[in-house]
């Protein structure tokens, strides 16, 4: 039986690392000097109001340079890093443009004419994924010839892990991703995140595991120095060993099982030979999911603080990436809010599917999505909508004081700080090196 080729590779200096990454697993060999190259990297969010590391959370400038660097030297002269992050704002151009900047992308532009594109500046074209599912894609991307997408290796806490696959979601549109985020059961996040490969052009992964993130995808989750590189011409088996070496099953991983299922592929690696290193030899346990009580009801440290009175569910795969960005903080605010006296049985929905519980007398309804799944809901006692999509912070910060929730307007309308006080846990020490985000 022919194997798919993958190659784990240790990082350890610059640009030959990545080569040999590249080599391992077949090379460049398929990509012809006038082909048209589209490099994703994964930037999940971007703010300038703080020196923000970005360990763990996004692809490193490092990687970014060496791959540029190798298919310049192959001798490919077309090629356009482009990504679409998160924004607070829509139609927020001026924070992508200061990422790009900061991380380099723009110095690779002027030693290789390496063309830098914001894909929300960019036209989308929709793509039919089969089975009914259509998505809007970046033009750019699909009249590529190759994408070389360029993950970060972490876990996801709605998704297990995130990696080449999941990766590609940063090349829809919001509509798009939206609809991702949906409530039907048959066709729900991992289905969709499961088919974002398909209709696109040939896909060269290469994931960055110089930095992992454990429960991710945010600043919020754990970073470790990990030093790993996995590289494969084909996505899936690509992502098989990623999980594999976070230290989770990937039959446990659904849009890897529902990819394994669509391919006619095992999940054991049976069919997959890894050059290079081991993956038992490196592979290490990073936890995926949030702690929660027994009933999904508060995260574990609010209950072990004793907080009560309030009940703030835990997130499902339907709350999208937009009121994904301010759950966190909210949560933040609340955990720095009580003082120890019962809140007045509050409940905080999240996503499109949470039900209000019966008997609470206050339900916050969080994001656009829930206000229309419940405006007409006679069961909730004491509706208090956000109805912003995403929710604005002055909507978050009247609605939880309308609950008696007495949050600090600062940490919601300084939320673009917050990733400093998160990464702060990182400071001085010298593995977390922010030079590998630079292109000097």
């Amino acid at each position: 039986m022919s194997k798919f080729t993958v190659s784990l590779v240790r990082y350890e200096k610059p640009l030959e690392s990545v080569a040999k990454a590249v080599e391992l697993c077949g090379g460049l060999g398929r990509i012809g000097a006038s082909a048209k190259v589209f490099i994703k990297p994964n930037i999940v969010y971007w703010t300038k109001a703080v020196p923000f590391p970005k360990w763990g959370v996004i692809t490193t400038s490092r990687v970014v340079r060496d791959m540029v660097e190798l298919l310049a030297a192959h001798g490919v002269g077309d090629i356009t890093i482009g990504e679409g992050m998160v924004q607070g704002r829509p139609g927020d151009n001026e924070t992508p443009a200061h990422a790009f900047l900061t991380l380099g992308y723009q110095e690779l532009a002027k030693r290789f004419g390496v063309k830098v594109v914001n894909t929300f500046e960019r036209p989308f074209e929709e793509v039919d994924l089969g089975g009914g599912m259509k998505l809007s894609f970046n033009a750019d991307a699909l009249h590529s010839d190759f994408i070389v997408d360029l993950p970060v290796m972490k876990t996801h806490a709605q998704t297990t892990v995130s990696l080449s696959i999941k990766n590609l979601k940063g090349l829809i549109d919001i509509n798009s991703r939206k609809r991702c985020h949906n409530p039907d059961p048959q066709k729900d996040l991992h289905l969709w995140v499961s088919r974002l490969h398909r209709g696109l052009p040939p896909v060269f992964a290469l994931i960055d595991g110089i930095y992992t993130s454990e429960r991710g995808p945010g600043m919020d989750g754990t970073m470790h120095r990990s030093n790993l590189l996995v590289g494969s011409w084909d996505a899936l088996s690509a992502d098989l060993v990623g999980a594999s070496l976070l230290g989770q099953d990937p039959a446990q991983v659904p849009h890897l099982a529902h990819v394994a299922r669509q391919d006619g592929r095992p999940l054991d690696l049976c069919d997959v030979e890894v050059l290079g290193e081991r993956i038992e030899d490196l592979a290490k346990p990073h936890e995926w999911t949030f702690p929660y009580n027994e009933d999904g009801s508060l995260p574990l440290p609010m209950v072990q603080r004793g907080m009560s009175g309030v009940n703030f569910y835990k997130y499902d795969s339907t709350m999208c990436t937009y009121c994904s960005s301010v759950n966190g903080v909210v949560l933040t605010a609340i955990a720095l809010a009580w003082k120890g006296q019962p809140w007045d049985d509050v409940e905080v929905l999240t996503g499109k599917m949470m039900q209000p519980r019966p008997g609470a007398k206050k339900t916050v309804l969080l994001g656009k999505c829930m206000y229309q799944a419940h405006k007409d809901n006679p069961g909730i006692a004491h509706m208090i909508p956000v109805k912003g999509c995403p929710p604005k912070p002055e909507q978050i910060i009247e609605a939880m004081h309308q609950a008696g929730i007495m949050i600090d307007p600062a940490i919601i309308m300084g939320m673009d700080r917050l990733p400093g006080s998160y990464m702060k846990r990182y400071k001085d020490k010298p593995e977390f090196d922010e030079n590998l985000f630079r292109v000097m």
